[in-house]
């Protein structure tokens, strides 16, 4: 019996259902490497392509239904039937050019005639892709440097529990264009530093056609995105956030992809099938893109080897798999609530793509031991945060991505003085080990949905944050955005996330540049000035993230599971816990104050008051005292603090250790 089954009793009538997945998982190991390791097997990445030798250039591809293979390009003044491929078994095409034929740079393209048809493709293997100026063309500029990047970030190793800052190299900016690598390296990087945030998360990396999608619809897998600059200038980004002591996390996108042909990998070798189910199952009804076929050996190689790549040549310290859901599910778990465990052990699991999840997290645990891995699946697969020796999937992490769908919802539909503390504690720990908490993604801050600043300040954001100001609207506003995000980053989780610029309550959504809008930049960048200009609110916001973040750490509170309850007083709107050796006390009561609230702790030292959400620092007004706390309550029988709570505030304490 697996451990997983020992630790889950629910999962007992399951336990075929288990070992078959073990089952499964072995088969497919053995028929990709035999006795081998899964590193030695993941290197398509150095064979297929464009690579140096001592005879010259020579550029390889996988094409197993293509009659015939060409390359063009400027170097034949695209000519495209003046340098064949030759093949060379099992699908595979070769051609050898001279050293001087190409440099790092040239424009090419790959030609394929299938079935008496000519198409132009991008390499599948290209590490450099870009959009001719002024033309929806889409060209590979052939990449393969003979001189190695100097890396300094020998023997760098994440800081433990993460907490993440998810982030978009081109929005970044203040400026209405497309940010730069290096301009993150060195202006957003030293923000994430000075707010105690360990972990960069970032977005759109892989070369995507359509800005717009967020880079989730995938063209060129092993190309950094031209957009943001060269791969060596990513390189730069991953070298620089390692100095400052932050891990980088790419968000990695093998759920699906782009359906383009011209662009893509879709129909490379003349069939819709090399890569991607036939007919309907490869197509993805919500998303229309491309639906990978996780059972053949080819496909495995390439994205395992994908995964390789990136933390190979671009030293990533792992990954948040995006999508996972949709991969886990025929129908890609549209319109499923995964309501009891039947729904996870079913015909509609894709246990093709359960084998590659296990895989890809063996393969990068042997690549590097302390790599991080995130999960993006919102129903609950049994075993996702669970080693793959023990039944497992393999995944450090997953999102919690009920909770900022539950914040919405308490926002939208209910007044705060009607929120249910004992449905949102349920909701924030009945939760299984390896849970990213967060309040609110990338997701929530997209045109045509708003930020949890948003929702609560509405149009008062454009006329009242002033320092100088206070209205109703905006006082609650910057109350429970602070009280929501440390009530989640204590207790809902293992490690926490936060979307770039949503710490300072960054006004309106997210808008991509599109004929919808005029192409505008106005909604795709980061107002970094409403934090530094000194006389808005946003800065005070950005202080709380910053003194929260950094006590979370400081004290270690979440590497201690799960919070303990102390007090949850409904009528009084009052919760209390303590974790990681600190007391959380809220009072969410929009009116009245508590005075003599009893809190019960594990500690008979007295408590410092760390911070509070009505620190004049963070926006508040200062009705809570910081002297000291006496854990000695006449009439108690153990150690307990006697606090007043003024309406919607929250405090941190912490024992004091003589």
């Amino acid at each position: 019996m697996y451990p997983i089954i020992q630790r889950d009793s629910a999962l007992l009538p399951y336990e075929r259902d288990i070992n078959q997945r073990m089952d499964n998982y072995r088969r497919v190991r053995w028929q990709l490497t035999g006795e081998g390791s899964l590193s030695d097997f993941a290197n398509a990445h150095e064979y297929y392509g464009f690579h140096h030798t001592a005879e010259g250039w020579v550029y390889r591809e996988w094409a197993p239904a293509a009659e015939a293979l060409f390359l063009t390009g400027e170097f034949n003044n695209w000519d495209a039937e003046a340098h064949p491929l030759r093949p060379i078994g099992r699908g595979n095409w070769e051609i050898t050019l001279p050293q001087e034929t190409l440099h790092d740079g040239s424009r090419v393209k790959t030609v394929v005639r299938h079935g008496g048809e000519t198409t132009y493709h991008i390499p599948l293997y290209a590490r450099r892709v870009i959009q001719e100026e002024g033309s929806r063309d889409w060209v590979c500029e052939v990449w393969d440097p003979l001189t190695p990047y100097p890396w300094t970030d020998g023997g760098f190793t994440p800081d433990g529990t993460p907490f993440i800052y998810e982030a978009h190299v081109g929005m970044a900016t203040e400026e209405y264009r497309v940010g730069t690598y290096r301009e993150f390296a060195d202006n957003v990087l030293p923000r994430v530093r000075e707010l105690g945030y360990n972990t960069v998360q970032l977005m759109a990396v892989m070369e995507h056609p359509y800005y717009g999608s967020f880079g989730y619809q995938v063209s060129n897998f092993f190309a950094a995105s031209s957009r943001f600059g060269y791969p060596e200038e990513l390189k730069y980004l991953v070298n620089r956030a390692h100095a400052l002591g932050i891990a980088v996390l790419l968000d990695v996108v093998h759920s699906h992809a782009v359906k383009n042909t011209v662009e893509g990998i879709n129909c490379f070798d003349g069939t819709e099938y090399q890569f991607f189910h036939a007919g309907a199952q490869g197509n993805h009804p919500a998303w229309d893109t491309k639906c990978f076929d996780y059972g053949k050996p080819e496909v495995l190689h390439f994205l395992l080897s994908n995964l390789k790549f990136w933390l190979t040549e671009y030293h990533f310290d792992g990954f948040r798999f995006d999508g996972v859901t949709s991969m886990l599910y025929h129908n890609h778990g549209l319109g499923s609530s995964f309501t009891n465990m039947k729904m996870y052990f079913s015909l509609n699991t894709d246990t093709e793509a359960v084998t590659y999840l296990q895989l890809a997290n063996e393969l990068i645990r042997e690549v590097n031991p302390r790599a991080v891995t995130i999960a993006e699946d919102m129903s609950g697969m049994p075993g996702m945060c669970d080693r793959v020796e023990d039944g497992g999937i393999g995944f450090e992490y997953r999102l919690a991505m009920g909770l900022p769908d539950m914040w919405i919802r308490l926002i939208k539909e209910q007044s705060d003085e009607a929120w249910n503390l004992d449905y949102i504690w349920h909701e924030l720990t009945a939760r299984r080990a390896g849970t990213i908490a967060y309040v609110e993604s990338h997701d929530q801050a997209l045109v045509g949905d708003k930020t949890v600043m948003f929702r609560l300040a509405d149009a008062a954001m454009y006329t009242d944050m002033d320092r100088a100001c206070h209205n109703l609207t905006i006082d609650r506003a910057m109350a429970l955005h602070k009280m929501l995000r440390l009530l989640t980053a204590s207790a809902g989780g293992d490690g926490y996330l936060n979307f770039m610029g949503n710490e300072f309550g960054h006004p309106e959504w997210i808008d991509f540049p599109r004929e919808g809008n005029g192409w505008s930049h106005h909604y795709c960048r980061r107002q970094w000035s409403l934090v530094e200009n000194g006389y808005l609110k946003y800065g005070q916001l950005w202080a709380f993230d910053r003194a929260m973040v950094g006590a979370l750490r400081e004290n270690g509170v979440l590497a201690e599971q799960y919070p303990n309850l102390r007090l949850l007083r409904r009528d009084w709107h009052i919760l209390a816990y303590e974790r990681g050796g600190l007391v959380f006390v809220f009072n969410f009561d929009p009116q009245f104050s508590h005075e003599g609230v009893i809190v019960p702790v594990s500690n008979g030292c007295d408590h410092e008051v760390l911070f509070t959400t009505d620190d004049p620092d963070f926006g508040g007004f200062g009705n809570i005292g910081h002297e000291p706390v006496s854990a000695f309550v006449p009439g108690q029988t153990g150690p307990a603090l006697c606090l007043g709570l003024p309406p919607r505030t929250a405090m941190v304490l912490r024992p004091i250790q003589l």
